[in-house]
């Protein structure tokens, strides 16, 4: 039997194969990913192309003659016991009212304060009624919205009643919500509450005042006037900060808002008992509205927040 001899292949050739293989395999690859890149958008600009970043949102500018206004509030700005005892007197309001002896916001800022101007301001309001004064207001569409309220949240029978902090600032955060959402452009002026502190040390210098103040009016601060005890003392200075946390959430919320502005100076003002009705020696008499009004032009009429 023949035998025939096969050739043998030799095992070095098998290197180079693989390693051909491998190129190919490698160059392949190579291509697609390249052929992916191609298809891949672009993430930087194109030549000849121009980058434009986004226009910046406009700053809304306060105007100093607004031509119309609604006043919210308390028993303050509806000018209570300014002219007569125990009643409203709307024609003497610092804000809305039409007697030149005060001259009025109204009548300093608009044209016809009789058409142009509305009161929604309450006696005995609290800083909780003020969304519902907002409601009301924004079916007049006005262009300015004062503010000046929070005297009856810190005015109780006992420090124990008074509105906390934290809940008069959430009211107050609500009625500004409520105000953006139906007036987005319109102007606030928020006056501060007014210096309770003081008032106790004016007012009780009338020997009458203090008589009418045994009625209830303000218990927290103006109970028993004369009363110098270290107690009676810590009571009135409960009453002083928990004003002067209501002026702090005050000034806070406004500042969030570019269309609001809040003055300080209402509480800052050095009232005396010439600027007090003449019947309770507690709310603010004519000349005393009229203090609040020159007051409050100056801060609207302000080129910047005061």
């Amino acid at each position: 039997m023949t035998t025939i001899d096969r050739p043998v292949r030799s095992r070095r050739h098998r290197p180079a194969r693989r390693l051909s293989l491998t190129v190919t395999t490698a160059s392949a690859l190579l291509m697609s990913v390249a052929g992916c890149a191609a298809d891949a958008p672009s993430t930087g600009p194109h030549p000849g192309s121009t980058t434009r970043s986004p226009s910046p949102k406009p700053v809304p500018v306060w105007r100093t003659d607004p031509a119309s206004i609604a006043a919210l509030g308390d028993s303050i700005t509806v000018g209570f016991d300014a002219c007569t005892i125990l009643s409203d007197c709307p024609e003497v309001s610092w804000a809305t009212g039409t007697d030149p002896k005060v001259d009025s916001l109204a009548r300093r800022l608009v044209k016809n304060p009789a058409k142009q101007s509305w009161n929604h301001a309450r006696t005995g309001a609290l800083m909780s009624d003020l969304p519902e004064q907002v409601a009301q207001a924004a079916a007049h569409r006005p262009e300015l919205v004062t503010v000046l309220i929070g005297a009856n949240d810190a005015c109780r029978n006992d420090v124990r009643t008074m509105t906390p902090q934290a809940g008069f600032r959430a009211d107050f955060a609500a009625a500004m919500k409520s105000l953006r959402r139906t007036l987005p452009r319109t102007q606030v002026y928020v006056a501060a509450v007014p210096d309770l502190l003081r008032l106790w040390s004016e007012g009780r210098k009338n020997p009458l005042g203090k008589q009418v103040w045994k009625l209830g009016i303000c218990g927290s601060m103006l109970h028993d006037p004369d009363n110098l005890t270290m107690k009676a003392d810590k009571r009135r200075k409960k009453v002083q900060e928990r004003v002067m946390a209501y002026n702090a959430a005050l000034a806070d919320v406004c500042a969030k808002d570019p269309l609001c502005r809040f003055d300080p100076s209402v509480f800052d003002y050095r009232f005396t008992g010439q600027q007090l009705s003449t019947w309770d020696w507690f709310h603010p008499g004519t000349r005393g509205q009229q203090e609040l009004a020159s007051l409050a032009f100056r801060a609207i009429t302000r080129e910047e927040r005061p």
